[in-house]
């Protein structure tokens, strides 16, 4: 088995070009690894097989339409049944910071995902009695002056939402919460093994292992849908 890897590091104005080269190399498949990614490839091919390694909310984002039997070329995992998780995670991080009464969301503006995940944690925090800071990163370059702001708003907690390019980035997020003294909930396991306090969600290094079995299967024949 060949395996073909490409990295965008961090930069979704090149997941097109990197799809369409791995078209041009007439693979069997596509895996991808982000919401961002499986769109990309949606949009550049109808007949490769796609599996999401990792999707925010392949249901609610349009990806698929439905999780039990998805249709054309495209089948895999994804992290949440809905945005409503969102507001699941703002009560655990109140819980885990009490007295914390702003709250920073770190999110990405090209998450197509973090639209709906921000309305649901704004009638969360109603509830709560948190007053929110939502701070935007679309590249590694903008984390620096998100974090920058967050001192700057006197914020007392942190909630990462879900995306890839966090994920890439999360050793470095971690360490900029350590240095800002924010209480920081994440969306995946692996911030918490990067050092971070505390996470609501799924284990990547557990979804790509089930999301290799579906490309088992597509090699052996089977089709997406199945």
């Amino acid at each position: 088995m060949l395996i073909e890897i490409r990295f965008a590091e961090g930069k979704v104005d090149q997941f097109p070009a990197l799809i369409a080269e791995l078209i041009r190399l007439n693979v069997d498949v596509i895996v991808t690894t982000s919401s961002a990614t499986t769109w990309a490839a949606k949009d550049a091919t109808k007949s490769i097989p796609i599996v999401m390694a990792a999707s925010a909310n392949a249901l609610g984002e349009g990806l698929v339409t439905s999780l039990a039997h998805p249709d054309g070329n495209i089948t895999g995992m994804t992290f949440l049944a809905g945005p409503e998780i969102a507001g699941k995670q703002l009560q655990l991080l109140k819980e885990v910071a009490p007295t914390a009464s702003r709250v920073a969301v770190l999110t990405n503006p090209t998450n197509k995902s973090h639209a709906a995940f921000a309305r649901e944690l704004k009638v969360a925090a109603r509830s709560l009695g948190a007053q929110l800071q939502v701070l935007e990163a679309p590249n590694p370059d903008q984390l620096d002056s998100a974090f920058a702001a967050m001192t700057r708003e006197r914020v007392a907690a942190l909630l990462v939402l879900t995306d890839s390019m966090f994920v890439g980035q999360q050793q470095w997020i971690v360490d900029l919460a350590a240095k800002s003294r924010l209480p920081a909930l994440y969306s995946q396991r692996e911030f918490v093994d990067a050092g971070g306090l505390a996470s609501y969600g799924p284990g990547l290094s557990d979804m790509f292992r089930r999301a290799a079995t579906h490309v088992d299967k597509i090699l052996r024949g089977a089709k997406p849908g199945d």
